[in-house]
């Protein structure tokens, strides 16, 4: 056996044989027939047929539109995206120059009103108090068994804060709202910490770790942590603010929300529905997806000449949608969402800002390559799927982009997702514990067969 606790496949040795009997076994009984689930009319994914969510509860806190109601019809619209019945268009052009919009994001979908200045003081003096990890914690906790993977480390690290809370199991309103107030404040500390750790146990680079400083926006803090001399620009802080508001909290039905919800209906603690979140969101179909994009376009930049070239970056968008090319999936990454037709709000409004920063950083020749690919690709995958419902660019289409030119590295950018969706778990937390008092239990139709016991001896 290897160092490691856990074996992998190739290190089964005298055991491999055994186990493709057993894998073998597991693929010939654990199949079934996909004709069942329309005979039982199973909403798979917990979708109707033409792909709209089931409805399963009820919340205040967001509200994804992408269709206008005329004569009973339903019409596609530009996409529409509201935090507790505010516009988050409206969020975003009433900041103006003020630093402080992810908090307010925060305090609104808490609260459900946008705090006015004095407000606005009081919930962030609160929050500097907060944002503290001890240095006991750091060394014992956060640099313990370091790996490549942050969002694992940051489950380990929240499951660990639970022993460091006298009122880890009390799930009051009020103390629910401190833990999550805290976990709010304390989450970014813990991804950069754990990918410093990371960087220094496993790549031999120098150990940093920064405290993050009162006063600062926690976009600001990010950066400044991060980066080894803590130096970033006014719209750098800003680009990384607004990506944290549009990724705060995008209605109860998605994964990860609907982990929390699920998870929080059995009453358990907050430490533990938290983790289980970042589990969901760990997954590629959910907060993967703007890597994917970003590995697409390192992909597209290898294999088109001229990025300019209309014709031949339509012929190798097709080559992707061929199984041809890239990781012939068949998917360009970025493209299409469940609810939004027309746009994705949240992707207009990232991507105004993706430009200013590419004018920036001299980056216009990538950012017009992105803008490109979005033209083309919505029409190529309509015809190719022979589709009458418009793909639209989304929120990850232009996210990666945004976090490589922030320098923040791709084994953040994940995380990253997590701690900007921390305000909108916590207000379904609260929303969940508050407002109902059934675990949430759907049903599973058995479709397997009643069989005899048979005594081991006379088993084949």
């Amino acid at each position: 056996m290897s160092d490691n606790e856990m074996m992998n496949l190739e290190e089964l040795g005298n055991l491999k044989e055994d186990f493709e009997m057993l894998e073998e076994e597991l693929m010939k009984n654990e199949r079934i027939n996909p004709n069942l689930y329309i005979e039982y009319d199973v909403k798979r994914g917990l979708r109707d047929s033409a792909g709209k969510g089931v409805l399963t509860g009820l919340t205040e806190i967001s509200d994804v539109c992408a269709y206008n109601l005329i004569n009973g019809r339903r019409i596609p619209a530009e996409g529409k995206l509201y935090y507790q019945g505010v516009d988050v268009e409206d969020i975003v052009k009433g900041l103006e120059k003020r630093k402080f919009g992810f908090e307010e994001t925060i305090y609104l979908l808490l609260f459900g009103k946008l705090p006015n200045e004095e407000e606005l003081n009081l919930f962030l003096n609160v929050m500097f108090e907060l944002q503290g990890i001890s240095g006991r914690f750091v060394r014992d906790v956060v640099m313990k068994a370091s790996n490549a993977n942050i969002m694992n480390a940051m489950q380990r690290c929240i499951l660990t804060l639970y022993t460091y809370d006298a009122q880890a199991d009390d799930i009051s309103a009020g103390n629910v709202l401190r833990q999550c107030l805290e976990l709010i404040a304390k989450v970014p500390l813990i991804a950069v910490y754990s990918y410093h750790s990371y960087r220094h146990f496993r790549k031999d680079d120098t150990l940093l770790i920064r405290n993050p400083k009162k006063g600062l926006s926690l976009a600001e803090n990010i950066l400044l942590m991060l980066r080894p001399d803590g130096q970033y620009t006014e719209l750098e802080a800003k680009v990384l603010d607004i990506a944290l508001i549009l990724h705060a909290e995008h209605g109860g039905g998605n994964n990860s929300t609907f982990t929390t919800h699920v998870v929080s209906s059995s009453g358990t603690d907050t430490y533990s529905s938290v983790a289980a979140s970042i589990g969901s969101l760990k997954g590629p179909r959910h907060g993967g997806a703007n890597l994917k994009v970003q590995n697409m376009f390192a992909d597209i930049k290898t294999h088109i000449e001229d990025w300019t070239n209309e014709e031949e970056v339509a012929a190798y968008l097709q080559k992707i949608l061929d199984k041809e090319a890239f990781d012939r999936t068949g998917l360009i990454y970025g493209m299409g969402h469940a609810v939004y037709t027309l746009s994705d709000p949240r992707e207009v409004i990232l991507k105004k800002f993706a430009k200013a920063l590419a004018q920036e950083k001299g980056m216009m020749e990538e950012f017009n390559l992105y803008e490109l690919v979005e033209c083309l690709a919505g029409r190529l995958i309509m015809e190719h799927r022979k589709l009458f419902k418009n793909v639209c660019a989304n929120v990850d289409f232009f996210s990666g982009f945004v976090y490589s030119m922030l320098g923040i590295p791709e084994e953040l950018f994940t995380p990253i997702f997590a701690i900007a969706r921390m305000p909108g778990w916590s207000a379904h937390r609260l929303e969940e514990l508050m407002n109902t008092s059934k675990i949430i239990r759907p049903a599973y139709k058995y479709v397997g067969q009643h069989v005899d016991y048979i005594p081991l001896e006379e088993r084949d």
